[in-house]
């Protein structure tokens, strides 16, 4: 029996003589609980904590450790863990330093439980340590200076939960406690009563073997040094063996209390083993009512003096010499009796089930003994039992460390009793109560679903707890909420509550709080508006309001970051101010809420309590000061004390102080690892100005804060950089970047641009930094930009993506409709039996006229109008007869046409301008590209008004036909030209004024000066908005060719003009209004004279908006020189005058209409008549709108100066003139065109003569709408004095004229095109000769259609001067020419095709003969439409010269010819395809034979459609002349060529693409190859129909020889071209256009960093964690990879500090291995200098060595040679160094001396001779992912590997031709794979973790079967035991090493606790396998089942495959 068990059964005898004691309470355990300062262990089943770092070394045994790990399964540990599979299952001892209360497989997923640890070095606690040791070693003598508390609470076991229905309710709690001194340490284990439930768990691993391990309960030290090199175990100590010990732990103890146990465990100067208490003396009786008062003394060198204790005085005398240590003074019990601080503490629900570790010193044991309740010094407060806090009872608070949900801001708890805010010191931390709930891992939350809770400048990193979210280069902040770095930050915000000022209470209620902060300097501007006066002056003390935002972005100092960067948007600061001497409280909250639309920080501040009261008009000065913040997890605390002076007219100068105590909480993300240990920063605040503006009501603070780490003191300051000391000139939206000594440089900050003095915000949104995504615009901001959905579309739950508004859900339908969603938009429908638009439904037959619809409703509201008269230029709608709007709606005014959807929306790309034809709205919208920039603004740009006028003088961007910016652009109204860059912004010094020649945007822009100020401010100017469209009136300075500001500024829209100085500062009183001499701007100033009335009236007319934009149409008034009004006043826009007098005031009957002459004002006024009829109908006119814009285009009638009708009225717009009699009607006859002279209307007029035809015919075109407006466009004929019309008539809108007859008819041939000269109509016409036949013919003939296009093809016939036909006749589109007889018929046989010499037509015929039967078959084809179109394609046979055919045909189309007979019918076999000699059809036809196959084949393609017509694409065969298929096919269209077999079949692999060699098709197929990925997605590319045809712009990859993709890829429909990868992927950025020269693809492409392919690094660590399981374990090795895939310098093993330097390969630098707390420092990418260039690879064999185990360890392969079954150390060497590899799979030719492996990195399948300075060859580097497991079978020289990414085992011969693929079906993840040359037998095994198996087959993959399938777990090694013919394995899972026979009889275990096993081989009775947990070569006995010999390679990492070589085969 061990020695634990002795002690427990002695313990137990003992404890039923002496008395019945109970075990501990859970009362009695030490505090533990985030009240008492515990961390929480992260959820899960195999987690370790950080590293507790201990603040003095601890001695377990003899050595000194500096840092503990508490893990879940129920260890503390001196060093991180390895993976629990290489413990958890294991007995004693371990392999690394343990202390074990419970060591179990523990799982605390999903809430089971909670683990608590902390150092602690409380007095309470440590008092209570040194008593237990003082009881349990009574002559010790050890005062304990620091304490480990962990506490496993209600935690369960891990459980399957495909074993059971669900998880257990079998939890345990129980304690361990580490107390220390500077030379021992003891243990105490403690398990309360009912804490024990389960005393065991199951392996993980078990698989179908029912087993229970029980719980290890003890201590082991670990491995220890062996020699010089070796490693061997350390002492140990059990307490338990079996599950009955594990029962006894709460049940005995070795303290004489049942469940504590208690342990000496370290000495520093000599310790062996592990001592345990003595279990005498352990129970003692108090009195009742004895209570025990600690002492007070914190130091435990001066216990001895304090004697005066309260134990019982029988047992004084075993006390006395063991001192009391007392707590805190406030945390000491209530007397005897009493209650603790007056009552009880009431229940908190964030309680742990313990007391609190302050709350009292002492826990009371109980015991029953003779009906008394023995107890060890009893606290009154807990003495009563405290229930175990259940799954539904009070759960322990969570920690401090890590936070994810923030709290509801109005419901925070207060931090401490009263509300007020507590003071923290370094010593009471563990009290701060931060308010904040915090992060648990019930649900584990990921990137993958909470990412959108980081910004969207932030990346999302996942933990092992967790994820957090950490801002991008370029931002700062906490992750959740990020800023541009060094950009000024604003802040807003709303102030409220209650200050009591005196005795007056003031309350403020929501006032406005905004403050401004210069990051690059630290300053902090606060401003509080509509501040009541008494607060405002009291409140000025309170610098500490704005305080927070200095603290939030102050100035850093190096080694020091600002509070935003920790507590990020998202915050609650707290604060107390006690002021002196009145003691008056104010208690300040301000809650961050986060950042708003515009990144602007909100911050609500209210405030609470009482302030002194200071005078009206005092001044308040605050000296500098500095204070500290102290930064615990998701806390940052400070107290200081402030003084202020007050300086009053009343009291004089005054001095004043307060204290001020705050702490801020906020969301403090913990699961990265971050160091938790205490912080503190000190801000120092240099310069405090505030100040209370009465008038305003305003109250300002303006403070400087700069933080540092404490200490950080500036002994000289002129040596300090100007970053730190804020004396730089950077701009504020600029970083300040220190440098050497003095300098520095200016960046400006994210999202600006400029020198860094001068910085300017980038528009991210017009230079296309930013995609917004689907349904969403950008919107720039300051340093930043928004996406802001589109109509219909709101931000979904990620506040990122915009997401489809539901419109429906607010039921806009009518009642009897139904409301259909769509994306961006909604449909109504009216529901059967309703008639109407949705929006309003009635029953059918209710009513005989339907409601209006939608479309009907918005037609009729803009034809009816203003006044029932419809808007000129306003589109109107168009429906159809149901009243539904048409999907091709037009604008009649502007000529555009665009498809609307069902709600009248337009549809997107598809308006059309006027002149073009529209587009059939009716077919379904094509697959458009994606827009560019440049169309995306052009088609922004709004050039309508919303009710669809013109909008005038917007700029519209041009765009090339590739959618990109053309170089030169200009704005159309303006005349301004300008260059752009590719994205559109101006080239800076292009622009060009209208009339001058614009620059030559070709030519490469010469360096430029710096910007001035003056350009800058002009280039700053907005003059586009967000959306891309001009923004109108924007004044833009005028600068001269220096840059600098002309003297004289006008502005280009409102027509102002001023002077300005150097600055561009206006010059008071050189504005000047548009039409006015502009002041010499040159002269200098003269006194100013006061303003008069007038120049008050002008200057104050609000001529332009606050932004700076003309506000078109306001009056301005006109004052002369000396500021008084003149007389005649005008009003710029509308064109109206009046007269005013002195004062400014119109004087009635003076105003004039535009373009009547203006009043003279200087004449007296007349007494006012009444108007006349023709001034009301002139002043009636509507001449602007009631925008006050003009109304273009309406008559105005002029009335004379007796108000009387003008005898001529002419209209303004139109020019149209004619006379009026005295009503104002028009006298018939008088109306002129504009341009011919008008009537005389004064002379009478002469008896009406009637109208003429021509007078008829001008006075009916209608030249106005009914409105009165022009109609431009309309033909006025021009009739002379008599009206007769003029012989000439013109078209003033096209500019053509001709000749008339007296009738108004045309003369034909007189009319002549615009800028030709007109035909002299005077000219006597010659007697017209009746029209030709000829000239009918040709003036019939249609050439243009209805609506005016052109019909091209049309046939013409020529006449001659005469009329009549000219002999030959040529069709102008065809080019076919003929001879014609005098009636224009076609004389036959003349027709020649285009090209051919025509024939003489004036040669006689020949007389006729009749036609022949070829030439009837000619004549008779239809070459032309009715309509004179030519038919292409139509085939017209060919007649001899005496009309017979020819005897060969061809068809001009397809180029396909064949014979025929006299009868024209094709002799069979003689038709060829075009590119073929034709056939001799001049040689006798021999017999017939049959058709062959191809011929049928071939003569039954369809080549020709019923019409005649060719059928493009169709694929002929070709057949030799035998009929048999040529061996070689070709299409005539696409151009590929391929093989064929005899029976026209394609034969794989021979099809070549057009412009390539084709195949050699009589060379005898090689065995067939598989197909290649290529060559699969090659054939299955569709590129015919099911019938045949051609299918085209289907995309058709290109492979070489080899079935690989070549590496340029070109799509022949659309010229682009593109480089692929190996498969076949596109690499990024190598696309080209057609007509751009292609990318060398064969040159290596830059990779943007986020797309490039794995680096070694990345595919090493994607490989192990593979390997892994897909989760890797804290202690294992996983490549650490910088953000570009490069080593990291440093690597270390998992999260340990076993840590070493390695160089850009990944090669460890010798002699840097660290097993310390601090990393070795390494330097990034640089060699040691003992390190060469790398050498290359080649092979250095070991010498004098018959037999060698060859290994793969990362980038290289070891060689270890074996002395008998030994393993020679010694003589180990590198075999071959290969960089940039991760060798897996390694093999050995023992008949060539050959090494095969795998390389995961490249790949690829090598090999190399074992020869010295042999170099590796490749094999195969195609169509591998993953190659791992490799075998050689040296007798059919095969080789053989599986691929465990595309699952599959493939083989090839040994110089990698003959590959194919074994299997590819059924299998998971295969890993090994082994080949027995003897048998033929293949093995390999699957560690499918679902169903794990070990299959074989033969070598030729026949005769597949599994060998095994229970029993394991991940079988990842296999060999073969050549001497017993078994298949043996070694199982990562089961730890177990088997074997069994091929038919799967005689299973065995040959080892039963292996660790990681990769790789194995055997070799006389000993397997040597690789392992990955101790990185070596394990040897095992196969007869003993025992370890014999371990070798572990100086170089730590990984090893993989392991082969042997032998001298000779075995």
């Amino acid at each position: 029996m061990q020695r634990g068990e002795m002690l427990a059964a002695c313990l137990l005898c003992w404890s039923c003589s002496l008395c019945v004691v109970t075990a501990i309470r859970r009362a009695d355990m030490f505090p533990y609980g985030t009240l008492s300062g515990d961390l929480i262990l992260a959820e899960g089943d195999d987690e370790t904590s950080r590293v507790l770092s201990l603040p003095k070394p601890l001695y377990f045994y003899a050595s000194h450790f500096t840092q503990l790990y508490v893990a879940t399964n129920g260890i503390i540990s001196a060093q991180d863990l390895p993976m629990e599979k290489q413990y958890v299952d294991d007995g004693f001892p371990t392999d690394f330093p343990v202390v074990a209360p419970f060591l179990a497989d523990i799982d605390t997923s999903g809430g089971r439980g909670q683990i608590y640890y902390r150092v602690t070095e409380t007095p309470s606690v440590l008092n209570r340590v040194a008593q237990e040791v003082h009881r349990g070693f009574p002559d010790a003598k050890f005062t304990p200076t620091y304490a480990v508390v962990a506490t496993w609470e209600h935690v369960a076991p891990y459980e399957e939960q495909s074993r059971t229905t669900g998880p257990s309710n079998k939890v345990n709690t129980f304690q361990a406690v580490i107390g220390y001194d500077e030379t021992d340490s003891y243990v105490l284990f403690l398990y309360p009563e009912g804490g024990l439930n389960f005393f065991g768990t199951r392996p993980k691993e078990s698989y179908n073997v029912e087993i229970e391990l029980p719980a290890r309960v003890g201590f082991s030290r670990g491995e220890v040094p062996y020699l010089i090199f070796s490693r061997t175990e350390g002492p140990h100590y059990s307490v338990t063996s079996d599950e009955q010990s594990v029962k006894n732990l709460y049940q005995v103890g070795n303290t004489g209390i049942p469940g504590v146990w208690l342990f000496h465990t370290g000495n520093r100067y000599s310790f062996n083993n592990i001592v345990p208490a003595s279990i005498g003396g352990l129970l003692a009786t108090l009195p009742p009512g004895a209570l025990s008062l600690d002492t007070t003394t914190p130091e435990y060198t001066e216990f001895e003096e304090y004697t005066d204790n309260s134990f019982d005085p029988d047992n004084q005398e075993e006390e006395d010499d063991y001192p009391l240590t007392g707590g805190d003074p406030e945390f000491q019990p209530a007397p005897a009796g009493g209650d603790h601080l007056g009552t009880p503490p009431p229940a908190s629900p964030n309680a742990p089930s313990s007391p609190s570790e302050e709350s009292g010193p002492q826990v009371s044991y109980g015991s029953k003994h003779d009906g008394q309740i023995a107890r060890f010094i009893t606290d009154p407060v807990y003495s009563q039992d405290v229930p175990p806090a259940g799954p539904k009872g009070q759960q322990p608070e969570v920690p401090l460390e890590v936070v994810d949900i923030y709290p509801p801001y109005n419901n925070e708890p207060n931090l401490s009793p009263g509300g007020h805010v507590i003071s923290v010191d370094e010593g009471d931390v563990d009290d701060i109560e931060t308010g904040v709930i915090q992060y648990t891992t019930e649900n584990k939350e990921t990137c993958a679903r909470f990412q959108q809770q980081c910004s969207q400048n932030a990346i999302c990193s996942d933990y092992a707890t967790g994820y957090c979210c950490h801002c991008q280069s370029g931002f700062y902040g906490n992750g959740r909420h990020c800023l541009p770095e060094g950009a000024p930050q604003r802040v807003s915000g709303k102030m409220s509550g209650t200050v009591t000022v005196g005795s007056t209470p003031v309350e403020l209620n929501n006032i406005d709080l905004h403050a401004y902060v210069v990051v690059g300097d630290g300053r902090a501007y606060t401003a509080i508006s509509e501040v009541p006066e008494p607060v405002g002056w009291a409140l000025m003390p309170l610098a500490p309001i704005g305080e927070l935002f200095g603290w939030l972005f102050a100035l850093e100092l190096p080694n020091s970051q600002a509070g935003f960067k920790i507590t990020g948007a998202e915050f609650t600061r707290r604060a107390e101010v006690i002021f002196y001497p009145g003691n008056q409280r104010l208690s300040i909250t301000q809650t961050g809420r986060g950042l708003d639309d515009h990144n602007h920080l909100t911050v609500d501040t209210v405030v609470s309590g009482s302030v002194p009261f200071l005078p009206p008009g005092a001044e308040v000065t605050m000296d500098p000061f500095k204070e500290t913040y102290q930064y615990y997890p998701s806390v940052a605390t400070s107290t200081s004390v402030r003084e202020y002076s007050v300086v009053s007219a009343e009291r004089g100068s005054e001095s004043f102080s307060f204290q001020l105590k705050q702490n801020i909480t906020y969301r403090d993300c913990r699961h990265d690892n971050r160091a938790t240990t205490l912080e503190t920063l000190q801000i120092t605040m240099e310069r405090v100005f505030v100040m209370y503006v009465k008038e305003e009501r305003i109250l300002r603070y303006a403070i400087t804060n700069k933080i540092s780490p404490v200490g950080a003191e500036i002994t000289r300051p002129e040596l300090v950089n100007p970053c730190y000391a804020g004396t730089h000139d950077c701009d504020t939206t600029a970083q300040c970047i220190p440098q050497e000594g003095q300098a520095f440089q200016c960046q400006c900050a994210t999202g600006y641009r400029g020198d860094g003095r001068n910085c300017y915000d980038i528009d991210e949104c017009t230079e296309s930094l930013i995609s917004c995504g689907a349904h969403a615009q950008c919107v720039n901001l300051p340093g930043s930009h928004r996406c802001q959905c589109q109509s219909g579309y709101e931000l979904g739950f990620d506040g990122r993506t915009c997401v489809d508004i539901d419109e429906c859900s607010s039921s806009p339908c009518h009642i009897s409709a139904r409301c259909i969603n769509g994306l961006g938009s909604f449909q109504c429908q009216c529901q059967p039996g309703f008639y109407g638009d949705g929006f309003y439904c009635s029953q059918q037959g209710a009513q005989t006229v339907r409601p209006k619809s939608q479309c009907e409703q918005h037609r009729d509201s803009l034809q009816s109008g203003e006044g029932g008269r419809p808007s000129v230029g306003a589109f109107i709608p168009q429906c159809d007869s149901d009243g539904r709007y048409r999907t091709l709606q037009c604008h009649g005014s502007t000529g555009h046409c665009w498809c609307v959807d069902s709600r009248g929306q337009e549809r997107a790309g598809t308006r059309t301008p006027p002149g073009t034809a529209p587009r059939d709205c009716d077919r379904p919208d094509e697959p458009e590209r994606p827009k560019t920039h440049c169309e995306h603004h052009r088609d922004s740009v709004q050039t309508t008004s919303p009710e669809g006028y013109p909008i005038a003088g917007v700029f519209v961007p041009q765009c090339d036909d590739n959618g990109q910016y053309i170089p030169l652009q200009c704005h159309g109204s303006t005349g301004y030209c300008w260059c752009v860059q590719n994205n559109g912004q101006e080239i800076a010094g292009t622009r060009t004024v209208p009339g001058e020649t614009p620059t030559n945007c070709d030519n490469p822009v010469e360096p430029e000066r710096p910007k001035t100020h003056c350009e800058h401010h002009r280039d700053s100017v907005q003059t586009t908005s967000p959306e891309g469209y001009p923004i109108v009136g924007a004044y833009v300075p005028q600068c001269d060719a220096n840059g600098q500001y002309r003297p004289l500024q006008c502005h280009g829209s409102s027509g102002h003009c001023w002077c300005v100085d150097s600055t561009g500062q206006e010059r008071a009183g050189t504005r000047t209004p548009p039409g006015t001499p502009t002041v010499d701007c040159d002269r200098p100033d003269e006194p100013e004279r006061p303003k008069t009335q007038c120049e008050y009236h002008r200057d104050s007319a609000q001529a332009t908006s606050p932004e700076g934009y003309p506000i078109p149409g306001v009056y301005v008034p006109q004052c002369d020189a000396n500021g008084q009004y003149s007389p005649l006043q005008c009003h710029g826009s509308t064109g109206h005058c009046w007269c005013v007098d002195s004062i400014g005031q119109e004087r009635e009957g003076t105003r004039t209409s535009p373009g009547a002459p203006p009043t003279d004002c200087d004449k007296p006024d007349e007494p006012e008549r009444p108007k006349t009829h023709c001034e009301h109908h002139r002043d009636s006119v509507q001449t602007t709108s009631p925008e006050g814009y003009p109304i273009v285009g309406a008559y105005v009638p002029q009335c004379d100066d007796n108000g009387q009708y003008r005898p001529q009225q002419c209209h303004g717009s139109s020019g149209h003139c004619w006379c009026v009699d005295s009503t104002g009607q028009e006298r018939a006859g008088t109306r002129t065109p504009p341009g011919t002279p008008s009537v005389d209307c004064d002379r009478p007029d002469e008896p009406a003569r009637p109208k003429t035809h021509c007078e008829q015919h001008r006075d009916s075109v209608q030249t106005t709408s009914p409105e009165g407006y022009p109609l431009l466009g309309a033909f006025v004929p021009q009739c002379d004095d008599n009206g007769q019309y003029t012989s000439q008539q013109c078209y003033s809108s096209t500019g053509q004229c001709w000749c008339v007859d007296a009738r108004g008819e045309e003369r034909d041939g007189t009319r002549t095109g615009p800028g030709t000269p007109p035909v002299d109509c005077d000219r006597p016409v010659e007697p017209e000769r009746p029209k030709t036949h000829c000239e009918h013919h040709r003036d019939s003939v249609q050439t243009t259609s209805p609506e005016g296009y052109p019909i091209v093809g049309a046939y013409v016939p020529q006449c001659d001067d005469n009329g009549q036909y000219r002999p030959q006749q040529c069709h102008g589109s065809s080019g076919h020419c003929w001879c014609v007889d005098s009636t224009g018929q076609e004389r036959a046989g003349t027709r020649t095709p285009p090209g051919t010499p025509s024939v003489d037509c004036d040669r006689p015929d020949e007389p006729a003969r009749p036609k022949t039967h070829c030439e009837q078959h000619r004549d008779s084809v239809q070459t032309t439409s009715p309509e004179g179109y030519p038919l292409l394609g139509a085939f017209v046979p060919q007649c001899d010269d005496n009309g017979q055919y020819t005897s060969q045909q061809c068809y001009s189309s397809t180029g396909q010819c064949w014979c025929v007979d006299a009868r024209g019918e094709e002799r069979d076999g003689t038709r060829t395809g075009p590119g073929t000699p034709p056939v001799d059809c001049d040689r006798p036809v021999e017999p017939e034979r049959p058709k062959t196959h191809c011929e049928q084949h071939r003569d039954s393609v369809q080549t020709t459609s019923p019409e005649g017509y060719p059928i493009v694409g169709v694929f002929v065969p070709q057949c030799d002349s035998n009929g048999q298929y040529r061996s070689q096919q070709c299409h005539g269209s696409t151009g590929h060529c391929w093989c064929v077999d005899g029976r026209g079949q394609e034969r794989a692999g021979t099809r070549t693409p057009p412009g390539t060699a084709p195949r050699d098709c009589d060379r005898p197929d090689e065995p067939a190859r598989p197909k290649t990925h290529c060559e699969q997605h090659r054939d299955s590319v569709q590129t015919t129909s099911p019938e045949g045809y051609p299918l085209l712009g289907a995309f058709v990859p290109q492979c070489d020889d080899n079935g690989q993709y070549t590496s340029q890829q070109c799509y022949s429909s659309t010229g682009q071209c593109w480089c692929v990868d190996a498969r076949g992927e596109e690499r990024d950025g190598t696309r080209t256009g057609p007509g751009t020269p292609p990318v060398d693809c064969d040159r290596p492409v830059p990779v943007a960093p986020t797309q490039r392919p794995e680096s070694v690094c990345e595919r090493w660590k994607a490989s192990l964690i593979e390997h892994y399981g897909g989760k890797p374990e804290s202690q294992q090795y996983v490549p650490q990879c910088d953000p570009d895939g490069e080593f990291s310098p440093v690597q270390c093993y998992g999260e340990t500090t076993y840590c070493w330097c390695v160089d850009q390969d990944g090669r460890e630098v010798p002699g840097t291995r660290s097993h310390s707390a601090v990393k070795p420092a390494c330097l990034p990418s640089v060699a040691p200098p003992t390190v060469r260039p790398l050498p290359r690879p080649s092979v250095t064999p070991p010498t004098n060595t018959d037999i060698t185990l060859l290994y793969a360890q990362g980038q290289k392969i070891g060689a270890l040679p074996l002395k008998g079954t030994k393993l020679d150390a010694s003589e180990s060497k590198t075999l071959l160094t290969l960089h940039g590899s991760i060798v897996v799979g390694i093999a050995y030719d023992c008949k060539e001396n050959r090494v095969y492996w795998t390389d995961l990195s490249a790949r690829t399948i090598n090999r190399a001779s074992m020869e010295p300075g042999a170099e590796p060859e490749i094999l195969i580097n195609t169509n591998l992912v993953s190659p791992e497991g490799l075998a050689v079978d040296v007798k059919r020289r095969r080789m053989f590997w599986v691929d465990s990414n595309p699952d599959m085992i493939e083989t090839a011969n040994l110089d990698g031709s003959g590959r194919r693929t074994l299997f590819d079906t059924d299998l998971v993840n295969p890993r090994a794979i082994i080949v027995v040359s003897s048998t033929g037998t293949l093995y390999w095994t699957d560690w499918n973790r679902e169903a794990p198996k070990i299959e074989s087959s033969t070598v030729d993959g026949q005769n597949r079967k599994v060998v095994v399938s229970d029993g394991i777990g991940l079988p990842n090694a296999l060999t073969y035991d050549s001497s017993s013919g078994q298949v043996c394995w070694a199982d990562a899972g089961t730890k177990r090493l088997e074997c069994v026979s091929p038919d799967g009889s005689g299973r065995k275990v040959i080892h039963s606790s292996l660790n990681y096993p990769f790789s194995m081989v055997y070799y006389k009775n000993h397997f040597y396998y690789t392992d990955w947990r101790r990185d070596g070569v394990i040897a095992v006995s196969k007869d003993s089942s025992q370890f014999t010999d371990e070798y572990l390679p100086d170089q730590r990492s990984h090893l993989y495959g392991i082969a042997i070589a032998t001298s000779q085969c075995l």
